[in-house]
């Protein structure tokens, strides 16, 4: 299920998704970018938990287009897709839709 919802903090719109991922280890990404499209907040649910933890510490504050240029296409192992790829794809999908 993708949920996408705009709302507001602290004066600041701000999108937020829960991305079902799809080949990958973890299940969900939950993400939240505000008006300037920057990353708010990266969550993943499942996968490898200190790996991932880095790579949501990472991306706080980074652009969305930046995120996308250093993480699309990234493969995990003989997998097509990997988790930051998948988040490339909660974060195009964010894009599309708000």
């Amino acid at each position: 299920m993708k949920i996408i919802r705009p709302f507001f903090y602290d004066w600041i719109f701000m999108k937020h998704i829960l991305y079902n991922t799809q080949g990958t280890c973890s299940s969900t990404i939950d993400v939240t970018v505000d008006d300037n499209d920057r990353v708010e907040q990266v969550v993943f649910f499942g996968g490898c938990n200190g790996n991932l933890k880095g790579i949501c510490q990472l991306v706080k504050g980074m652009h969305i287009d930046d995120v996308i240029a250093r993480l699309n296409g990234i493969t995990c192992g003989y997998k097509r897709t990997s988790c930051p790829d998948q988040l490339c794809r909660a974060l195009e999908k964010i894009k599309a839709d708000v």
